[in-house]
């Protein structure tokens, strides 16, 4: 039956009389509530396959007060905004993560891996939104982990000298090509080789606009 307003819907088996009595659902809206039911079965049961390493599914960040509130938007690593009242359904039926950031820095998760753990691409889904070169529009989902600070050198990967680098920026980084290097902001910086350098902007605003209406520009 998959009503969901009982408090536990008939998923398996047949149902009883008394589910079947007081349900005055139309045949559509039963067809709708059943494919409902399969498909969160699907996205729970953790065999969709995966995506960088993560469970193919649906990554939301938003802030705490905005949460309490019930209204503004929440934003997906696809770059789509979702309105707080489609979050908080959603979450009704989700795995929540805490991402905890001291001025623009994200806090903890750190091994001696080299790819970046599942938590610390979610931290950096909060944290990038997309790539970090400057200009670039590409939201999370389609780029890969960059180290700030060479691994060769650092042998570690730290979530705050993490960031994203989508598949046309990330091999610029190269010895006698581009740097990076990570601001006190906690922004990603990308300097160019001398032959390159024009003055052009060296962070990337176009996935936090809210800085631009804060005043923060890109550093030159």
């Amino acid at each position: 039956m998959c009503h969901p307003d009982d408090q536990t819907p008939v998923v398996d088996d047949t149902p009883g009389e008394h589910a079947i009595g007081r349900d005055t659902r139309s045949t559509g809206q039963r067809n709708h509530d059943a494919l409902n039911a399969v498909v969160r079965a699907i996205l729970a049961s953790g065999q969709l396959g995966q995506h960088n390493g993560l469970p193919a599914t649906i990554i939301v960040s938003t802030t705490l007060a905005d949460l309490q509130a019930g209204s503004g938007q929440a934003l997906t690593a696809g770059g789509s905004l979702l309105p707080m009242s489609d979050v908080i359904r959603l979450a009704r039926h989700a795995h929540h993560y805490l991402a905890i950031f001291d001025k623009g820095r994200p806090i903890a998760l750190y091994h001696t891996k080299r790819l970046a753990s599942p938590g610390q691409r979610i931290v950096l889904y909060a944290k990038d939104r997309g790539c970090s070169f400057p200009g670039c529009d590409v939201p999370g989902y389609f780029c890969e982990v960059h180290h700030v600070t060479d691994f060769a050198t650092c042998r570690t990967s730290n979530v705050d000298d993490l960031t994203f680098g989508c598949g046309q920026h990330h091999p610029l980084v190269k010895p006698g090509g581009w740097k990076t290097r990570t601001l006190a902001t906690g922004d990603t910086e990308w300097i160019p080789p001398p032959h390159l350098d024009h003055g052009q902007p060296r962070t990337n605003s176009f996935h936090h606009p809210e800085k631009l209406l804060r005043g923060d520009e890109d550093d030159p």
